[in-house]
């Protein structure tokens, strides 16, 4: 089970994490990240005999130092459920590693069968009771996750005083405002790795639910495509897709009370809201956005693991171009929903067929059993991405930042964003630092961490001038971790392609077929959040990876295509759900394809053509 295996001779080796050359201007990188977390002499021999491949699906560009909280708590949390959690049979979770400021993660397979065939004993018992049981562990789980943002939002940063409160020396308070800054950054630390723990508590088993499935297709339907299962489990009821929901309701609203007028003049947001506010309805609208806003924009621009990508509440740019665009269909009579009847008519039919080609009854028990688990658990695999990586994540680089602009309230860091250069262990010698020197009056080293910040500024910059390869390291001979192969689509194929190049033509690239029909458009090539503003109507949307805040823009576009993911990335659950073609795990295609190229995307074969070689700025 949970197994792609290669049954070729010893692949041939990527080239060794040690030898990959250290980009002119970065060297001394190491010294932003810990120990722990680079490639060593003391490791060299294992580490050279694992796989690593370029996480680019999460971390794109080099990880800041304070930002390797979240790779480093997947490689602790992830792996723990994995191994000392559930058991899984097949794996020991997900090493990580940082190379040249990347990310790179390796999976740990078990090949020994006896081994394999103990720990699915205790995987059976273990699993079996969150299958058994799975909507009671998620309501509990949502309550769990809630609480969690809650004290999350509670914790707060304030500049230490010239003196303690009168009130506080009268009442006998021995512990002072140093301390609480101190206790309010061990609580930040603490909440957030809880809120890890929820993360990954029941996504495994969502994952191994799904590939269970996937394999129990393949061997009945040995002709079946990937996607054709993925279209088992489509028409969910996410709250993934709520914020989307949340504008298109919105526009309704806006068409209803008479305010199209307000949103003639592009999508910037102060001008439309005062625009609104100055219309006869413009109140009623307002209370219902502001409502609205609260509960549903914290929802990141990236996938919520990076400081620099803004929750729509920070950056209000990708929620009012939705909504301008959803107007000017309203107005125009066009319908706005997301397909979700044809979706799951689509999915209905799908399941049905191939329901009908099995035996016999036992065999067709089996695959209900299997297809209800699936979509049962598959809620969970979008949903958790809303509470934790949106919600919570978007709120918690908020806290990060208050604290930082305690730092630079002192005149400690310039600005509040420094503290994003700091490793967060490193946090804590500088709160030290910080509190000494507030506390003796007493010049600090403060100038350290400046001169600091400012070296590595300019390391950030010279390592986002290096092209990471997709992989490293020896390809392994199995793959069987749930993770890698769902979520990062790595597969047989994949390695393959990697090992070879020059295999793709720059005029074809090969990919995962993650949601069948064929598009052609000119090309929209996004990098990064910030420029989704300028994708045009009928576009093919080409991004390194998509997340679910950009489910506005799947209305827009006429196909998408991704440098990473696999059959369950969000770019495609989000294009499945809307009804268009998309192919991921590309690898190379922010690379090879221009803005303004025309392109033909085939989500049946995987396959992305570049239909001419213009490119246009667009």
């Amino acid at each position: 089970m949970w197994g792609n295996t290669m049954t070729d001779s010893k692949p041939r080796a990527f080239l060794s994490p040690f030898e990959l050359p250290t980009p002119d201007g970065a060297e001394g990188w190491e010294r932003m990240y810990p120990y722990y977390a680079t490639f060593s002499e003391d490791r060299r021999e294992t580490e050279e005999e694992k796989f690593w491949f370029f996480d680019s699906m999460h971390y794109p560009e080099p990880v800041y130092p304070f930002d390797l909280l979240m790779p480093e708590h997947t490689w602790v949390v992830l792996s723990q459920n994995t191994t000392r959690v559930f058991s899984i049979p097949t794996a020991l979770g997900l090493d990580h590693r940082v190379v040249n400021g990347y990310v790179y993660v390796s999976p740990t397979v078990i090949t020994d069968p006896d081994e394999i065939a103990r720990r699915a004993a205790v995987f059976g018992e273990r699993a079996g009771h969150y299958f058994q049981n799975w909507q009671d562990l998620y309501d509990n789980w949502v309550e769990k996750a809630l609480d969690t943002t809650a004290r999350l939002k509670a914790i707060t940063f304030e500049p230490l005083a010239d003196l303690e409160p009168l009130e506080s020396v009268k009442e006998g308070k021995h512990l002072g405002s140093g301390y609480r800054l101190y206790e309010a950054y061990n609580q930040l630390l603490a909440n957030h790795q809880e809120m890890d723990y929820l993360h990954f508590e029941m996504l495994g088993l969502g994952y191994g639910a799904y590939l269970t499935l996937l394999e129990f297709c393949r061997a009945a339907f040995p002709s079946i495509e990937d996607q054709s299962v993925a279209k088992m489990v489509m028409g969910i009821d996410s709250l993934i897709f709520r914020p989307d929901e949340e504008l298109r309701r919105l526009s309704r609203l806006a068409v209803e009370l008479q305010l199209t007028s307000a949103f003639a003049n592009g999508p910037d947001p102060d001008a439309v809201l005062a625009a609104i506010a100055a219309l006869p309805n413009g109140a009623e609208w307002l209370k219902d956005y502001e409502q609205t806003k609260e509960k549903w924009f914290w929802f990141s621009t990236g996938h919520g693991v990076s400081h620099n990508h803004p929750a729509w509440m920070e950056d209000l740019t990708v929620p009012f171009t939705a909504m301008k665009g959803y107007v000017e269909s309203l107005v125009r009579g066009e319908p706005i929903d997301r397909p979700l009847e044809q979706v799951r008519a689509e999915r209905d039919r799908i399941t049905s067929e191939y329901r009908s080609l099995l035996p016999g009854p036992d065999e067709q028990a089996s695959f209900d059993e299997l297809v209800e688990l699936a979509r049962t658990v598959y809620v969970f695999v979008e949903d958790h991405g809303f509470y934790c990586e949106h919600q919570h994540y978007s709120i918690f680089w908020t806290k990060v930042r208050e604290l930082g602009a305690v730092f630079a309230a002192h005149g400690f860091l310039h600005d509040a964003n420094d503290i994003f250069y700091m490793h967060r262990w490193e946090v804590y010698p500088a709160l030290w630092d910080l509190e000494t020197g507030w506390g003796t009056a007493s010049p600090d080293r403060r100038a350290y961490w400046q001169r600091e910040v400012v070296a590595r500024k300019k390391i950030m910059e010279s390592l986002r001038r290096w092209t990471p390869p997709p992989a490293i390291g020896t390809p392994p001979e199995t793959i069987t971790e749930p993770f890698t192969i769902m979520l990062w689509g790595i597969t047989k194929e994949t390695i393959e392609r990697w090992q070879i190049p020059g295999e793709d033509s720059r005029d074809v690239l090969q990919g995962v077929a993650a949601s069948a029909g064929v598009a052609e458009g000119p090309a929209r090539v996004i990098l990064t959040p910030n420029d989704l503003s300028l994708v045009q109507d009928g576009e093919i949307l080409v991004c390194p990876i998509t997340n679910p805040s950009w489910a506005p823009v799947f209305k827009r576009i006429a196909g998408a295509v991704s440098d990473s993911g696999g059959i369950m990335a969000h770019a495609a659950i989000v294009a499945r759900e809307y009804g268009l073609p998309a192919v991921v795990g590309t690898g190379y295609g922010t690379q090879v394809i221009k803005t303004g190229q025309m392109v033909r995307v085939d989500g049946v074969h995987g396959v992305v053509t570049l239909l001419d070689s213009d490119s246009s700025p667009g």
